[in-house]
């Protein structure tokens, strides 16, 4: 039996989340404008027959695929909001599920930083995928569960605000963000990310 985790549809990617995802995946980069499909599921290694069946019936790329002990993650974007639409179509109709079907995210962490010292910027910046964070600048952090939310997380993020997308981590256990920028942009974007993943529906974890 398959369990349907994460599904979340992201309308038009951001520059800085595209960028992330070229920098860190194996797989064919998004572009900004583009629409994506973030998808988690378990038992991990079922990933691998689901990305088979969605890129024989639909016009999208993989941008990730990681397929872990627990749980498998899977991105993919096209050119079109339609195409990605109709991926994940193939996903629901795979699995037997309608997209309510999903985990709600379920937020385990969320807390902003004012005035990041110099010595804690440099002790995040060993472990950051994207921008730097410097010292003096705010620092939202968020945990979710599922981890295949934090990319559409992010994504909501930059919507939202002008802020740095210093690391994002979209498949494990939980999924993280750290998000850096001048104080009110910050706490824009976290009433913006934490906006969008309440309005999400889906099971009770």
């Amino acid at each position: 039996m398959i369990e349907l985790r994460a599904f979340a549809f992201i309308d038009q990617l951001q520059k800085q989340l595209v960028g992330y995802i070229g920098s860190t995946a194996r797989g064919y980069y998004p572009v900004a404008g583009q629409s994506a499909l973030f998808l988690e599921i378990a038992p991990g290694i079922q990933v691998n027959a689901l990305t088979d069946v969605v890129l024989k019936k639909a016009k999208v790329r993989v941008g990730a695929m990681v397929v872990e002990r627990t749980y498998g993650m899977l991105e993919v974007h096209g050119n079109s909001p339609a195409d990605v639409n109709e991926a994940g179509a193939v996903v629901l109709e795979y699995l037997g599920m309608k997209e309510t079907d999903r985990l709600k995210p379920k937020i385990l962490a969320a807390e902003t930083i004012e005035r990041v010292v110099p010595h804690m910027s440099q002790i995040v910046n060993r472990f950051r995928d994207a921008s730097m964070l410097l010292g003096d600048e705010a620092l939202y952090i968020l945990e979710v569960v599922p981890a295949g939310y934090a990319g559409f997380a992010a994504n909501e993020a930059e919507k939202a605000a002008t802020v740095k997308l210093v690391h994002a981590s979209v498949f494990g256990a939980s999924g993280r963000v750290y998000l850096a920028g001048n104080l009110s942009d910050i706490q824009a974007a976290k009433a913006a990310v934490e906006s969008a993943l309440a309005a999400l529906a889906g099971r009770a974890h």
